[in-house]
């Protein structure tokens, strides 16, 4: 099969191409785009309602989070690095930049709210590098929302690639971190208090973006 670039394999499992996902020594699983392309559902709703204002969603892929958001009176701007998620989102209605996280992006320090759903914690494979990044994004008194993984997990950083009929991507490093390692994983960083949250199966954390001491 043809190794292609990941944003092609992405784009692909975005148009509603099935896509597998090869992750290290577990067994393969389907990417969950279908829930992606959706709208925002009862699990994603109760994260959400842990954004506080202005809201920057990193990562927003296909944007039911960010469409989410907007309907609920939240000023919102999704960013991605692959240019059918920007322009799904745009599709919503809502506002996105092709953009890494790690570039400039509108707004830096005045976030209320920076987004890391859908386990995007994973991204670039260091989540204390992320959420160091992700403080800068928000206000002196904003918060991170993160998706994390179930209590037990630990920090776990695996090398994935993608697959469609389309082709393969090549390897690149994902983490994922549990609801009992996001502490540590925030005071690394240097962000303050991380309070664990559950709805059925899905965690998440509200970082405080700023630790007493910053």
């Amino acid at each position: 099969m043809t190794t292609l670039p990941l944003a092609s394999v992405y784009t692909h499992a975005l148009q509603g191409h099935p896509c597998t996902v090869w992750e290290g020594d577990l067994a393969p699983q389907r990417l969950p785009t279908h829930a992606w392309l959706a709208r925002a559902g009862a699990a994603d709703l109760a994260l959400l309602a842990h954004c506080q204002g202005p809201t920057i969603d990193i990562g927003c892929g296909p944007g039911r989070m960010s469409e989410a958001l907007a309907e609920a009176g939240h000023a919102v701007l999704g960013i991605d690095v692959v240019p059918e998620a920007v322009r799904q989102t745009r599709t919503r209605g809502v506002a996105a930049l092709r953009r890494s996280v790690f570039d400039r992006v509108p707004g830096e320090g005045r976030w209320e709210t920076a987004l890391l759903a859908d386990g995007n914690i994973g991204i670039g494979g260091d989540p204390v590098a992320l959420l160091e990044r992700a403080a800068e994004l928000a206000a002196p008194d904003g918060r991170v929302v993160v998706d994390i993984a179930p209590w037990g997990h630990g920090v776990v950083t695996r090398h994935v690639r993608l697959e469609t009929s389309h082709g393969r991507s090549g390897q690149f490093p994902w983490t994922t971190v549990g609801a009992d390692a996001i502490q540590a994983v925030a005071h690394a960083a240097g962000l303050g208090r991380a309070t664990e949250h559950r709805y059925a199966d899905r965690w998440w954390a509200v970082v405080e973006a700023r630790s007493c001491g910053r």
